[in-house]
């Protein structure tokens, strides 16, 4: 991303955060970001489409490592574990964006709508996926459905910028890792 194009976010994400998307005028965001107005309509045709690239940056960031992850080829459960690992820290380091998303969420057009929908679809159904394998193949166990399994950790990790401080007494490396061994511990076949 540019520097422009960073200013320009962090200034959005910090105003939607304190006052709110529709308290939010793009000229508050230009005088925030210290940018001129061409420079945030050059990378953003409005503030709707900046809205949506708040969380479409960090979708898009998942989704790549989902695929590096995937082609690996591992295990099911040690795919299950780094994906859970990625989502937990990529979550933690946009904690704030994420935030500012979800509560401003329903604030996007229909076509936003269905391609954050897409996105978010994408990764649910590849975890899915993943935990039938693992089930199919006797690593996991049918103590949950597959989906009931994927609901559950994307439950978590949709709560985490809730709670998470980066100043904690955790850091999202330790979540992750203690997020992945209770899931993985409930999958366990006895």
């Amino acid at each position: 991303m540019s520097d422009v194009k960073d200013r320009v976010l962090d200034a959005a994400v910090d105003l939607f955060a304190r006052q709110g998307y529709d308290a939010t005028s793009v000229a508050q965001v230009i005088n925030r970001a210290g940018v001129t107005k061409g420079g945030f309509y050059h990378y953003y045709a409005s503030k709707e489409e900046l809205l949506y690239e708040v969380y479409g940056d960090l979708i898009a960031r998942q989704l790549a490592a989902l695929e590096q992850i995937l082609a690996q080829r591992l295990r099911p459960a040690d795919t299950l574990r780094a994906l859970i690992g990625d989502l937990v820290e990529s979550t933690a380091a946009s904690a704030q964006r994420a935030l500012v998303f979800w509560r401003e969420l329903n604030r996007l057009d229909d076509d936003r709508t269905v391609q954050y929908r897409r996105d978010r679809r994408r990764y649910h159904d590849a975890v899915v996926r993943l935990v039938r394998k693992g089930q199919a193949a006797g690593e996991f166990s049918h103590v949950a459905s597959a989906e009931i399994v994927a609901f559950t950790i994307f439950g978590l990790v949709n709560e985490l910028p809730i709670w998470y401080r980066p100043n904690g007494r955790k850091k999202a490396t330790q979540i992750g890792h203690e997020f992945a061994d209770l899931v993985l511990t409930a999958l366990e076949v006895h």
